[in-house]
């Protein structure tokens, strides 16, 4: 039976979500930990590709399990995964739905605070800077929901049939005192780095080192070489996945913790 799990990571720790040969991913240890409960082996497939250092509030991935059961799987899991990664939920489905094809939207935070914090180290990006230009910033973002060819904001874009992203919300907020910073962004799909990639355009035209308009020359023509320079990991956060047959509210409240004052 397929089975979606309901997840959470602060990814700090690890080389990004996928597994490959270059260091310890999210997907290596919560494998070994679900084969190692259940004495058999189990593979997973997960609703996305974070990058190394990169958090998840929300992941769903799914795994088929022939056999049920008789014991709190969930307790049993936790006891054995990292203080950094946590199960959730455990939901059994019908048929094959697919934890990544079937996701109709993902949605993405990334924080920025202007300070230096150790209680927001590795949980936040540091961008040691006095003054941004919070207006311009929202008024790039805006233009975001305009256009749909994202092939100036890919790490590699050749490697995708397509670069086309339908983004149904991008919005920068700066919290009350003014030295903390939040672009959200939410979409049908993303492209391999294409959040970093925007959130450092943004912080480029923040603090006054690149134009709305010249922002938008790339939209436009999505094919115009340009120097890619992506945002910090840190900062970035996974926070919201949606399927037509599930959506389920984010388990932790850290994205809530961090976005307090906006």
């Amino acid at each position: 039976m397929r089975y979606f799990f309901h997840s959470g990571y602060l990814g700090t720790n690890y080389s990004g979500w996928q597994k490959h040969p270059d260091g310890l991913s999210v997907q290596q240890v919560l494998e070994e930990t679900l084969s190692r409960v259940l004495k058999k082996p189990v593979y997973i497939t997960g609703c996305g590709r974070t990058d190394a250092r990169v958090h998840a509030s929300q992941f769903f991935f799914h795994a088929d399990v022939e056999e049920p059961w008789d014991f709190d799987l969930i307790f049993r899991v936790n006891k054995l995964l990292p203080d950094d990664i946590a199960l959730f939920d455990i939901i059994p489905m019908e048929g094959q739905p697919h934890a990544r094809f079937d996701a109709t939207e993902r949605s993405y935070d990334y924080f920025i605070h202007t300070y230096k914090d150790p209680f927001l180290n590795g949980r936040s990006a540091l961008y040691l800077i006095k003054d941004w230009d919070i207006g311009r910033m929202q008024q790039a973002a805006g233009l975001l929901l305009k256009y749909n060819d994202y092939h100036a904001f890919c790490k590699m874009p050749g490697r995708n049939d397509h670069t086309i992203c339908n983004v149904s919300l991008a919005q920068v907020s700066v919290n009350v005192k003014g030295d903390r910073l939040r672009f959200q962004i939410s979409a049908n799909r993303f492209l391999g780095r294409m959040v970093r990639i925007i959130a450092g355009k943004l912080i480029a035209i923040g603090t006054g080192n690149l134009s709305v308009d010249e922002f938008e020359h790339y939209l436009i023509n999505p094919q115009h070489k340009q120097l890619i320079q992506p945002a910090y990991p840190q900062g970035l956060y996974l926070s919201k996945v949606k399927y037509p047959y599930l959506e389920f509210p984010s388990r932790s409240d850290f994205i809530n913790i961090l976005g307090e004052g906006f």
